[in-house]
């Protein structure tokens, strides 16, 4: 695994939208995330064509290969997620992207190119996103910030904390004030540990739960299960709030496939437990969550039993999200109750 090298202040880094075309129907929440990149991270935004009007598979690829290509160019970020980025894949040449490595950051969706890189043996970030973390009302999140400069700039390893306070709910970005303000947080649950009586210290794979069962049944860059033998397995959730159900199955097939049991340590994101057109009262979003971690561990339960499980942890759909490696080190340690990224 080549993990690409750091960045400088004023560097160029493109910012791509490799599937949803949001900031052609957000304007405004896009220039506010360029200009928190430039302002207060000190990197210069570079934008490609299909960056704010989108485009076919593709037309994202080219813009993908010729940023990736762009010897100018050290990082690459994703502007927000969609649901055909598994479309883009096939259209990419693997030699450009090892010719030389460079730092992607994306989530949700943006799992297809984090899968895609590791496969290749490329390692990325598992987070970030312009549009939602970047151009939150309130200003970018410290917790994100703190990760996301770590992924950037300086390396070294980062204790990732549990959060105080999260939220999960959404601003309509139509909304002129969702440019002013956040939505109000509330307590945090915090991790639950499950066998907790290891230290597990490896590269880390996974991503979007329901992406990856996209990837499983295309199976075109899925390695043999042994590949992922001893790493960290990250999952999480997105804000179509799959039933539990719907998250076991997944999780069982993957159990099928041999997968599961590769994976001595899993961190399992904090769910989002509400979205626009699905509100939730709190009671039924910590509801939510705890079918959820019940059908999880119904799944290892038969498929590996012996895994540690750490559930809350903030890298997902919720906020404040810290950015995680992907195909880089994380640390569990279950007896001390830590875990450190190693950047």
């Amino acid at each position: 695994m080549r993990i690409p090298p750091k960045v400088v202040p004023g560097d160029r880094v493109a910012v791509l939208s490799l599937a949803a075309p949001a900031p052609a129907v957000f304007p405004a929440v896009h220039e506010l995330g360029l200009r928190r990149l430039r302002e207060q991270i000190g990197l210069v935004p570079v934008e490609f064509p299909t960056t704010r009007r989108g485009g076919s598979a593709a037309e994202r690829a080219r813009d993908l290969m010729a940023a990736w290509g762009d010897p100018g160019i050290r990082a690459v970020m994703a502007t927000i997620g969609g649901d055909d980025q598994i479309t883009v894949l096939r259209h990419l040449d693997p030699e450009v992207f090892r010719a030389d490595p460079k730092p992607f950051f994306g989530y949700s969706d943006n799992t297809n190119l984090l899968n895609w890189l590791w496969y290749h043996g490329v390692a990325g970030y598992h987070g970030g996103s312009t549009m939602v973390y970047l151009a939150q009302g309130g200003g970018i999140d410290p917790v994100h910030e703190k990760s996301l400069r770590a992924a950037l700039f300086t390396g070294g390893d980062v204790e990732v904390h549990p959060v105080a306070e999260f939220s999960d709910e959404e601003l309509n970005w139509a909304d002129p004030a969702s440019l002013e303000r956040s939505v109000p947080p509330y307590a945090s649950p915090g991790w639950t540990w499950h066998q907790p009586d290891r230290v597990v210290s490896a590269p880390a794979w996974g991503g979007s739960l329901e992406i990856l069962s996209w990837t499983a049944a295309v199976s075109r860059w899925v390695r043999p299960v042994e590949d992922y033998s001893g790493c960290v397995l990250l999952l999480e959730t997105s804000e179509e709030l799959p039933s539990a159900e719907k998250v076991f199955r997944i999780l069982r097939n993957f159990g099928e496939r041999g997968l599961l049991e590769q994976f001595p340590a899993v961190l399992f994101a904090q769910a989002k437990g509400t979205a626009i057109g699905d509100e939730r009262p709190v009671p039924a979003r910590t509801e939510y969550r705890e079918q959820q971690r019940e059908a999880v561990l119904k799944a290892f339960a038969t498929y590996h039993p012996e895994a540690m499980i750490v559930f809350g942890v903030d890298f997902g759909h919720t906020s404040p999200q810290w950015i995680l490696p992907y195909g880089g080190r994380i640390t569990v340690d279950g007896p001390a109750r830590r875990i450190t990224a190693h950047y």
